[in-house]
C-alpha cells in the first residue's frame, strides 16, 4: 500500500482527492499548509506527494525547495490552478516529477500517479521489507513472516499489520487505523479495528500488539 501526502487548502478539493486515492487502494496523509507538510514529511514517510502551488503562508514552490534542499526524492506532483508556461517550468526546474493545472480529472491524475510510484526508485526510507523483531512483511509481494514462518494474512490483514510495521513503538488510535486501512467513510462507530487486531494476534502472536488504554494500540517488540 502506497502512503500518498496531500497538500491542498481547498478543503473541497483535498477531499476529493483523498477519498479517490483510498478508493484506488493508497493510504492518505493530508496538508493545508506548507508548514504542516513539512512538518509531517520530517516524522513519516510517504511514496508521493500531491503538492498544491497556491498554499497560505508557505506556497508549493517554497515547500518544493525546501524538500529537496535536505535531499528528499520522494516524487512530486504539482497541483495548480495557473496553467502557464512559466509556472510548469518553475515547477519542473524547481524538482517536481509532474504538473497538472486545475481543474482535472481523478482519472488522469490517478493515472499520473501511478507512473510516479512505479518509476520511483526504492531508497532506504522505502524499504521493500518491512521488519520489526523477528516479525517481517514484504510489501511487494504481500507476505508476511514470523520467525522465519509464513503466515497467510487477508488483504486487510496485510494493510493493518504494515500500518503497525511503519510505526513501530508509536500509539496508533482506532481512528487513525480506521481511516488509514478502512478510509474516511467507513463507520467510525465501528469496531473493525478490535475485530482485526484480534484476528492479527491471532495470527501474529497476542503479545506483538498492545492494548494502551483510552489510547489506542501499538506494535511493540
Amino acid at each position: 500500500m502506497s502512503r500518498i501526502l496531500i497538500v491542498e487548502d481547498e478543503e473541497r478539493i483535498a477531499t476529493f482527492v483523498d477519498k479517490g486515492l483510498r478508493a484506488a487502494g493508497h493510504a492518505t496523509e493530508r496538508a493545508s499548509r506548507g508548514d504542516e507538510a513539512l512538518e509531517l514529511l520530517r516524522s513519516i514517510d510517504v511514496d508521493l506527494v500531491l503538492l498544491d502551488v497556491g498554499l497560505p503562508g508557505m506556497d508549493g514552490f517554497e515547500v518544493l525547495r525546501a524538500l529537496r534542499g535536505s535531499g528528499s526524492r520522494v516524487p512530486v506532483i504539482m497541483l495548480t490552478a495557473h496553467g502557464s508556461l512559466e509556472d510548469t517550468v518553475q515547477g519542473l526546474d524547481g524538482g517536481a516529477d509532474d504538473y497538472i493545472p486545475k481543474p482535472f480529472r481523478f482519472d488522469e491524475l490517478l493515472a499520473r500517479v501511478r507512473v510516479r510510484l512505479r518509476d520511483a526508485p526504492r531508497t532506504a526510507a522505502d524499504p521493500s521489507e518491512l521488519r520489526h523483531g523477528s516479525l517481517s512483511l514484504d510489501v511487494r509481494s504481500r507476505r508476511a513472516a514470523v520467525d522465519g514462518v509464513a503466515v497467510e494474512l487477508s488483504a486487510r490483514e496485510f494493510a493493518l499489520a504494515e500500518e503497525f510495521l511503519r510505526h513501530p513503538d508509536q500509539v496508533l488510535s482506532r481512528e487513525q487505523l480506521l481511516s488509514r486501512v478502512w478510509g474516511y467513510d467507513f463507520d467510525p462507530g465501528s469496531n473493525v479495528v478490535d475485530v482485526y487486531v484480534r484476528y492479527l494476534r491471532a495470527k501474529l502472536g497476542a503479545q506483538r500488539i498492545e492494548t494502551v488504554r483510552g489510547m489506542g494500540y501499538r506494535l511493540v517488540g
